[in-house]
């Protein structure tokens, strides 16, 4: 999980922004993403949309906008509704430089079941994008885009424990994860190991994204 931390009084927040007035919504997420993690190409997906009337904004508001020398007034526009639209992006996070803004000390990975203090409702967000995930991880091409072009699959079982947050029994994953013929084993094995090392293994993308149009069937 890719986080903030605030300048103000050192809570953690979501990556996010501003929508121009001309600009698409998945436009500006492309942007607010790019700078952030110098990618492109990301995959993105909208989850859920926060507008709920009582959105405490105000709280961190003040501070946060003291620290770039903005005066807050009743009449400020920062003081009205503000409603969030939520996309989640699936990196892979070695290829991830984190940038800080003007806003914050910090720009880091944070491990999702070990959040730090985080403001406004964006603990909320997090988990509300969690549920997303797991609801559509039979149907995304999560592990594609998480993990690098050749992997083992304890990595993949990695990932899939973290969305679900539970721990998977390894040979029925690796059972349930062969039988859709949608990874290709090859004839390396994994360097990163200190015991027997691991065959690597890829995605045949042909068949992985086809057999994502109808949802791998399978639950782990």
């Amino acid at each position: 999980m890719l986080l903030l931390q605030a300048k103000s009084n050192q809570g953690w927040m979501l990556p996010g922004g501003f929508i121009g007035k001309e600009e698409d919504l998945d436009s500006a997420a492309v942007r607010i993403l790019t700078a952030r993690t110098g990618l492109t190409n990301v995959f993105l997906q909208q989850f859920y949309v926060f507008g709920s009337a009582k959105r405490n904004r105000k709280e961190h508001l003040g501070d946060v906008l003291q620290t770039l020398g903005i005066e807050l007034t009743a009449e400020s526009w920062f003081m009205q509704r503000f409603i969030t639209i939520g996309y989640y992006a699936l990196v892979n996070y070695d290829q991830v430089i984190p940038h800080p803004d003007e806003t914050s000390l910090a720009c880091s990975w944070q491990a999702v079941r070990e959040l730090p203090p985080m403001l406004f409702d964006h603990e909320h967000i997090i988990a509300k994008a969690l549920h997303a995930l797991r609801l559509q991880l039979n149907y995304q091409p999560v592990g594609y885009t998480l993990l690098p072009k050749e992997f083992p699959l304890k990595s993949l079982q990695t990932v899939y424990e973290t969305i679900l947050g539970r721990k998977l029994d390894r040979s029925n994953f690796n059972r349930k994860l062969l039988s859709y013929g949608i990874l290709e084993k090859k004839e390396k094995h994994y360097s990163g190991a200190s015991h027997k090392a691991p065959f690597l293994y890829s995605f045949r993308e042909d068949m992985y994204f086809k057999a994502l149009e109808n949802g791998l069937e399978k639950d782990f």
